[in-house]
């Protein structure tokens, strides 16, 4: 059976912080010239420097022992469908072997990353809803 080394409450946090940094990113669209002939539209995204929300749940990524990084790595894996439930030692394993000191700055670099999070967590049976509530 597989099990996390993260806390359900650690999870949940870095979802709700990665929501409010995903909900203050904004899409810029790129002025590719007066003439687009299909009407296709390119954007970017950018973040600001000074996101205090970005600055917060960096460093409590950072502050994460190993294995409760690479846990939340593996989640990130399993929510965005590289890895299932059932290859989770296999997840863990990579994430470890790959673990460096920007794993914060790699998670918080996924667009998805609370989706993913959710995601995964929903595989292992764990919702946020409680803790949410309690937040409100």
């Amino acid at each position: 059976m597989a099990e996390l080394e993260i806390s359900t409450e650690s999870v949940c946090f870095i979802i709700f912080e990665a929501r409010e940094v995903e909900a203050q990113l904004e899409m810029i669209e790129d002025d590719h010239g007066s003439d687009l002939v299909d009407g296709e539209h390119y954007g970017v995204i950018e973040r600001e420097d000074d996101d205090p929300t970005y600055d917060e749940v960096k460093q409590f990524i950072e502050s994460l022992s190993l294995d409760e990084q690479c846990d939340l790595v593996a989640l990130a894996w399993v929510g965005r469908g590289d890895f299932d439930l059932g290859e989770w030692a296999e997840a863990r394993e990579l994430a470890r072997d790959r673990h460096n000191e920007h794993t914060a700055e790699y998670l918080l670099g996924m667009p998805l990353l609370a989706d993913y999070l959710q995601a995964g967590l929903d595989a292992f049976g764990i919702s946020c809803e409680e803790i949410e509530d309690e937040r409100l």
